[in-house]
């Protein structure tokens, strides 16, 4: 009763938080499996930002619960997000799950796992069912474990949680708590314990990361706190990359912009949640920028670093949009040129003020208007690709590809890139001739002499990569 599968729905911080919860019961004498089939216990790490991801966790709950009733010792569970929203009220649509434990509580599941799969006494009660959701001051500390004996070239260092931002379409407040975030000296030892294993690069999580340490670490030169852990972890030894997200367009003062200029770790890509292009849309889900503000903050980032790559969030179909807001959005969309974005359909969301919110947009339109971005989006990024053609990429070679005998790695500006390579090339840059582009991905050669690749003999001794 000790094999354990997680699935996770969500973002990059619900990963994060399944690995922590992985590591701590790996600690305590569980074993990972890689197949919910092959678990005694199937834990599914939940998310609330879309219904339709609500949906998905409770359809494969509903699954799962079957096969319990057919063998009882078999343990079920929700985590994450839906758990903090929903609660107890879960039980109520699937009375078979064991195990519901909110955003703030993660560290305490190997406990309650010991609690639900310890021996007992034949014709003794069958435990209840344990639900936890309540608030836990430091819980933003406990999220710091990785899974030992694991070599990742890349990881998510988690270094805050929570939200004070108010936008009415979002729940993240409600199921994340209000900001705290962990003392930079902790994320320091954390991300220096990555790098002596072999991590090259690191991803700072934070649903606003931006607002990191406000109103708890000073500002010291001008610089915010999020600054300062930025240049501390641009000083660790063995790791040669750094990303964030997700941001605010608030937090792109003066100091984080020059920081990518400055900081030579910091990857010349950005994230920056636009979620409409009309600043009559941005009022209404209560965004604090304009339109001219953001533009100004894209223009800010260009002159910093020429070559910046940018992703966004767009929502489209929130309540009231006019085709006037939703033109408006797709002429900032082409102004700007997004190289990455994840756009969405709105869906409501219990307990928002958008949830009540008049002038509903009706299905149909919003998937119109979400394919329109998203063949605009296929454009863009494609022509952002093909601009590569012919240059050298540097690239961190993160491993095989999951199908086929190529590897795989990423350029600083985030795109996906295959070719051959070997084994010992894993947690190197490496510099990447570029053949051939798709709007997804890149394709090229390794150039390196001395190093042998099924296609690089003729390119061997090429300029150095640029980026």
């Amino acid at each position: 009763m000790n094999r354990v599968y997680i699935k996770t729905y969500g973002c990059q911080m619900n990963e994060r938080d399944s690995e922590a919860v992985a590591s701590q019961l790996v600690a305590r004498g569980y074993r990972m499996v890689a197949r919910e089939d092959e678990a005694d216990i199937v834990l599914l790490n939940t998310c609330s930002v879309r219904d339709q991801a609500e949906q998905k966790a409770i359809g494969k709950m509903g699954y799962l619960a079957r096969r319990k009733r057919r063998d009882p010792h078999f343990v079920i569970g929700f985590m994450g997000c839906m758990a903090q929203n929903r609660g107890a009220e879960l039980l109520e649509r699937l009375p078979d799950v064991d195990l519901i434990v909110g955003t703030q509580r993660f560290h305490h599941v190997p406990d309650y796992l010991d609690s639900l799969t310890a021996p007992r006494v034949e014709g003794a009660p069958v435990p209840s069912s344990i639900v936890d959701t309540e608030d836990e001051a430091g819980s933003q500390n406990t999220i710091r474990e990785h899974l030992p004996d694991r070599k990742r070239v890349s990881a998510f260092v988690s270094i805050m949680q929570g939200c004070n931002m108010a936008c009415t379409f979002c729940i993240v407040p409600r199921t994340r708590g209000r900001e705290r975030g962990r003392p930079i000296e902790e994320i320091v030892r954390e991300v220096e314990g990555l790098a002596a294993q072999g991590t090259r690069e690191v991803t700072l999580l934070g649903q606003i990361v931006t607002s990191y340490g406000r109103g708890e670490i000073p500002a010291k030169d001008g610089k915010s706190p999020f600054v300062q852990l930025l240049e501390r972890i641009n000083a660790i030894d063995g790791i040669e990359r750094i990303r964030f997200t997700s941001p605010h367009p608030r937090g792109f003062n003066a100091d984080l912009v020059a920081a990518y200029r400055d900081l030579p770790k910091l990857c010349e890509y950005v994230h920056l949640p636009l979620q409409s292009g009309s600043d009559r849309m941005l009022r209404s889900m209560n965004r604090p920028y304009s339109i001219g503000k953001y533009l100004e903050i894209v223009a800010s980032l260009r002159d910093s670093v020429p070559n910046m790559y940018f992703s966004t969030d767009i929502i489209v179909g929130f309540p009231g949009e006019t085709e006037e807001d939703f033109r408006a959005t797709r002429e900032v969309f082409e102004e700007v040129g997004f190289d990455m974005a994840y756009i969405f359909k709105y869906s409501k969301r219990s307990g928002t003020p958008a949830e009540t919110m008049d002038d509903q947009v009706p299905a149909a339109v919003k998937e119109a208007r979400n394919q329109e971005l998203l063949s605009l989006l296929h454009g863009q990024s494609e022509s952002r690709n093909r601009s590569l053609l012919g240059t050298f990429q540097e690239v961190l070679v993160e491993g095989r590809a999951r199908k086929g005998d190529h590897f795989t790695g990423r350029t600083r500006g985030n795109r996906m890139t295959h070719f051959d390579a070997g084994e010992r090339l894993v947690g190197q840059l490496a510099p990447v001739r570029i053949e051939r582009a798709t709007a997804s991905s890149l394709y090229g050669s390794l150039v390196l002499s001395g190093v042998e690749s099924k296609r690089e003999a003729a390119l061997a001794g090429a300029p150095g990569s640029h980026c």
